[in-house]
């Protein structure tokens, strides 16, 4: 329910009303480890992985469901725990922010050059996981 929320929230925050398909797939250090060094040339874990189905605002439509297809969305959470423990956060604001993140991506943000495109994506994370009830200083007790 989480990962469905946040996707939802960031469909809603870009103004994206039509229906839409997103595949999530949960997956342990070992598996996207795999995937990153596949897709990306990297032999190392990482958190998420975002697979956009098309270029932002040209998506492929499921003719059996009428869906906009945004793509697929890979995130380790056994990377997730880690990262929760080390941060002194949830996993599910972890979690929730991995979603996020990767839902932005699949809109067409990209953060990799930095800049000013780097902080409009940050600032957006940060507004649907607040609006979502997971902001930054929500932290687990000690």
């Amino acid at each position: 329910m989480l990962v469905r929320r946040c996707c939802n929230a960031v469909l809603k925050l870009e103004g994206f009303t039509d229906s839409a398909e997103v595949c999530v797939t949960l997956v342990d250090d070992k598996a996207i480890r795999e995937l990153n060094g596949k897709y990306r040339g990297k032999d190392i874990e990482t958190d998420v992985l975002s697979f956009p189905s098309g270029e932002p605002g040209k998506y492929e439509v499921n003719p059996e469901t009428g869906a906009y297809i945004l793509g697929d969305i890979v995130i380790s959470v056994e990377r997730a725990a880690f990262q929760a423990r080390q941060y002194n956060h949830t996993l599910q604001r972890e979690v929730g922010y991995l979603t996020v993140h990767s839902m932005l991506h699949l809109m067409g943000y990209d953060h990799e050059e930095g800049g000013v495109n780097a902080r409009i994506m940050r600032e957006k994370e940060e507004k649907v996981l607040e609006l979502l009830g997971l902001r930054r200083d929500i932290s687990i007790l000690p």
